[in-house]
């Protein structure tokens, strides 16, 4: 059985490099185990990322003993649903990859927020190699 994402077709990976995702396979993939729930594919900001410091969830400083080489501006990240709500409710929220975002990130925010913070990369500064 495929998993879906948020617009109810096959989820797409949502970044390599950094390796992303709960099983840092690529994808915003999830079980039981997975208590923060890893769903949403955003493309990294300096305010969030700044914002999540603020909130003591700090996604900048590498930890290798995770795997995690610590986050930048551009950079796609799998992140926690409640952490992206929580940004959404202080004018934060990064931008969106649909495709690449689980469905079950619908039990913890609206489609239509994630929708209206989908991210185009014509209409977005800076590049990423997965753009």
């Amino acid at each position: 059985m495929k998993t879906l994402n948020v617009l109810g077709t096959e989820l797409v990976p949502c970044s390599y490099d950094p390796l992303t995702g709960y099983f840092r396979d690529g994808c915003c993939q999830t079980d039981a185990s997975d208590v923060g729930s890893h769903l949403i594919c955003a493309r990294m900001t300096a305010e969030f990322l700044d914002f999540q410091v603020a909130m003591g969830n700090d996604l900048i400083t590498p930890r290798p003993q995770w795997r995690f080489a610590g986050l930048k501006p551009g950079d796609r990240w799998c992140v926690c649903a409640l952490r992206w709500r929580q940004a959404l409710l202080a004018n934060l929220a990064p931008p969106v990859i649909l495709e690449c975002t689980h469905h079950k990130a619908l039990e913890f925010v609206a489609l239509e927020d994630l929708q209206r913070h989908q991210y185009h990369p014509s209409r977005q500064q800076g590049t990423n190699s997965q753009d």
